[in-house]
């Protein structure tokens, strides 16, 4: 029997404010929902039907194996959701999602050591960072296959 191989994308999405400048701060109102829907339209307009074919059926938060190229190029090509202006990152690709936790977990320590740094805080001290690092690495933990 084959197993059905998948691949995990992990992405970042990036909003822009009105002037065009990059926040680095977590965006509300941006679920799920909205990117599934956002990166159809992306795949239909940038590959057609056949490129929504092959990827689909197999879209969630991952994606077949064989097709996942497809679904990056879209979510590259993606510049709005839900009428508002994001630039997607793609962080990591991978074929487990621990992998793709492991990672999750790696980028947002990433980040919030360059918020601190940006800052010029010490080290030790406790922010909102902390507690946003703690919340997402729980929820990135929460995920299962």
């Amino acid at each position: 029997m084959v197993r059905f191989k998948n691949r995990w994308l992990l992405i970042e999405f990036i909003p822009l404010t009105v002037d065009g400048n990059a926040t680095y701060l977590p965006s509300e109102g941006l679920n799920g929902k909205y990117i599934w829907s956002a990166l159809k339209e992306s795949v239909l307009a940038n590959f057609g039907d056949t490129g929504w074919g092959a990827v689909g059926t197999s879209l969630t938060v991952r994606v077949a194996r064989d097709h996942h190229r497809i679904a990056w190029g879209a979510v590259t090509l993606l510049k709005k959701v839900q009428g508002k202006t994001y630039i997607p990152n793609v962080i990591h690709v991978s074929g487990t999602i621990k992998h793709a936790q492991l990672a999750a977990i790696a980028h947002n320590r990433e980040a919030v050591a360059k918020l601190r740094a940006l800052s010029n805080l010490p080290a030790m001290y406790q922010s909102k960072y902390d507690d946003y690092l703690e919340t997402s690495m729980k929820e990135i933990d929460e995920l299962q296959d």
